[in-house]
């Protein structure tokens, strides 16, 4: 369960960041711009004290941010910066209700900012494209909004030195990297925001923002600990504030730990606290984030039915249906309530609207894209400190050319020896560089070559093991066994037609020991080579594995996805016997009560994944790993050209991937 937590949690706070900051104390602070206007002569004052104003009510009430708006470009007409900032401004507003133009007047605001080259300049140029972003993101464009980050952004904030605001995109990009699942990066950039953002002296605003960012990243790392400590934090800066907007993403927050904690009830005492101050606050939106999480804390707690109500009510709402990951998880939400109340038909239903939406939706390779970014962005950051220290070289080297002018005629014929010699050992070290490339080559073939041989004597092995099994367990069946019941028939003929009551109990003691035996050959028969592999395929056999397993003390969730029928028998087999051999190691060696195998193939590719509950071992102990017959896994699991990756930690159990490629 706690992974169906982890799947959904983090796609719903995807745009938390998508606000610009406002004031914890939010009536405090246009108290203190409305003084401002009455005091000011000032038209640049006026103007860009208007366009805060504006800012702020855009999210609240759009008539008054409309109405600071067009005070602010009265009083910024004679001012060609503040035109620019108009731009901006402007834009802020239209993405609430127009994405599309919001963007063209983005980039016009950029455009005529070129024109200045100051820090506050530079600082609303980062801003522009951070909210530029922004509206990518929530066109579902996230590499858009990470590239954004890394080569615009933060490039802009530290040319405007602007820690604060390096500190936030710092922020904004470790929720990148925690809406892709990848929480150890997330944490690194998090941390790194925090750690500016205090060395500011930043707002109380920007704090709470980070700590609310880091906890949720702590909660769905599995660091419970750290995001209540995270929480605590931003609980103290708020506690003077009751009716802050930034309470909303600590309710959600604090919700989202409760739900992970399984306390539901905590959580949805938290979570219904920021509905009723988002609706307040006329932040729709922020409500219908909420109520989404209220839905996962419904489901959890099996409320399925008040669950489905609530995102019955979320499909009708415009604001949460336009991004496509809030439909990817209604449509899920929908399908899996609809699995609990045991409407399988209206589950598929939603389930197959969930598939369509998410082939459209790659989050795998949006991992790679925000990856490969970053490592571009580090990269041209070194390249940065390269070149600096190529132009003092430049400059060291002109300086001493200079020095060198009054004997250059005189070193003439010396620097043609040099060149004949520096040809000389440009040609010794090309084919010195020529003959090790070959080298490597040749020792590469080798290597390929013996890998090779490996696989074929493996191959071999494996099949004629598989060849003897097969005919011991038909020898043993269809010869031993028979001979075991026919001694049986003949026992019971023997003492029907013998009156010997005194040995009746012996006799009947015998045959039933007769009977264990004849079942036990036959099951060790069935171990050896499964009929049902043969006759019905994979996905019965390893269903029929799992069910003989199966005691009152043992439980084994077995999942299939896709598994299809034409999987070549050598590919079946190979893979009956790895996961047979798991099966015992947890039964046997880890002494597991609980397992959960889930099998799956996406075209050529056979995925294997086993977790238990196991004592759990030390992976680097290479004699347990050959004790637990880990080896004749890694043997199959090579033969198929695959990968295997165990994670193990003591009294915590054991978890074990594998891929395999079955074309």
């Amino acid at each position: 369960m706690a992974r169906f937590y982890f799947i959904f949690f983090f796609l719903i706070n995807c745009s938390l960041w998508c606000k610009g900051q406002k004031s914890v104390n939010e009536h405090g602070f246009t108290d203190s711009l409305e003084t401002v206007l009455r005091q000011t002569n000032s038209d640049s004052i006026r103007a860009r004290t208007n366009f805060a104003l504006s800012e702020f009510w855009a999210a609240k009430d759009s008539i008054k941010a409309w109405k600071y708006l067009n005070k602010g470009r009265q009083f910024s007409e004679k001012n060609s910066y503040l035109r620019a900032l108009y731009y901006y401004y402007n834009a802020r507003l239209l993405v609430q209700t127009n994405w599309d133009k919001s963007e063209k007047i983005y980039m016009k605001a950029d455009t005529l900012l070129n024109s200045f080259q100051t820090n506050d300049a530079y600082l609303f140029k980062a801003k522009v494209w951070y909210e530029y972003g922004t509206v990518r993101q929530r066109k579902d464009d996230y590499k858009a909004f990470a590239n954004i980050l890394l080569n615009k952004v933060i490039p802009l904030a530290l040319k405007a030195n602007n820690n604060v605001y390096v500190g936030k995109a710092y922020l904004a990009l470790g929720i990148v990297f925690k809406n892709a699942g990848q929480f150890d990066k997330a944490e690194v950039y998090c941390l790194k925001g925090i750690q500016i953002l205090k060395s500011t002296q930043a707002s109380s605003g920007e704090l709470i923002s980070a700590y609310h960012t880091i906890a949720e990243n702590y909660i769905l790392s599995g660091k419970s600990p750290k995001a209540r400590a995270a929480l605590d934090s931003a609980s103290r800066l708020l506690t003077e504030y009751p009716n802050s907007v930034y309470l909303l993403n600590h309710y959600a927050a604090e919700g989202m730990f409760f739900t992970v904690s399984s306390q539901f009830k905590k959580a949805l005492e938290s979570l219904d606290k920021g509905v009723a101050l988002a609706k307040k606050l006329g932040l729709r939106y922020e409500e219908q984030r909420l109520q989404l999480q209220r839905f996962y804390a419904l489901y959890n707690d099996k409320s399925y039915a008040a669950a489905k109500i609530v995102l019955i009510y979320l499909m009708k709402q415009r604001e949460m249906m336009k991004m496509a990951t809030n439909r990817l998880q209604l449509y899920y939400g929908m399908a899996v309530a609809d699995q609990g109340m045991k409407d399988m038909i209206g589950a598929f239903d939603w389930l197959k609207r969930y598939s369509e939406l998410s082939d459209s939706v790659s989050q795998s390779k949006f991992k790679d894209d925000i990856n490969a970014m970053e490592i571009k962005y580090r990269n041209a950051e070194n390249q940065k400190k390269i070149a600096i220290l190529e132009t003092e070289k430049q400059k060291a080297t002109l300086s001493a050319k200079n020095s060198r002018l009054n004997i250059l005629l005189l070193g003439t014929a010396s620097i043609c020896l040099l060149i004949v010699a520096a040809a000389s050992i440009f040609y010794y070290r090309s084919n010195k560089k020529l003959f090790m490339q070959k080298e490597i080559n040749h020792h590469q073939q080798l290597k390929d070559l013996e890998q090779q041989q490996k696989l074929t004597v493996t191959k071999a092995i494996l099949t004629g093991e598989e060849k003897e099994r097969t005919r011991m367990a038909r020898d043993l069946h269809d010869g031993l066994g028979g001979m075991l019941a026919g001694v049986k028939i003949n026992l019971s003929g023997w003492m029907a037609s013998h009156d010997a009551k005194k040995q009746d109990a012996e006799l009947h003691q015998i045959i039933g020991q007769l009977d264990h035996s004849v079942s036990e050959l036959r099951h060790i028969a069935r171990n050896m080579m499964p009929e049902t592999l043969l006759q019905f395929g994979l996905e019965t056999a390893l269903k029929d594995l799992c069910e003989s397993l199966m005691t009152k003390d043992i439980h084994i969730d077995f999942q299939t996805f896709g598994i299809e029928k034409n999987l070549s028998i050598s590919a079946q087999i190979a893979i009956y016997r790895i996961i047979q051999e798991i099966m015992a190691n947890a039964i046997r060696h880890a002494q597991a009560t609980s397992i959960v195998l889930q099998c799956s193939q996406n075209n050529t590719v056979f995925f294997i994944t086993a977790e238990d509950n196991g004592v759990g071992f030390d992976t680097g102990t290479s004699n347990k790993m050959t004790g637990m017959g880990l080896n004749n896994i890694k043997n199959r699991v090579d033969y198929l050209n695959g990968k295997l990756d165990i994670t193990s930690v003591i009294n915590e159990g054991t978890t074990i991937n594998i891929e395999l490629n079955v074309a």
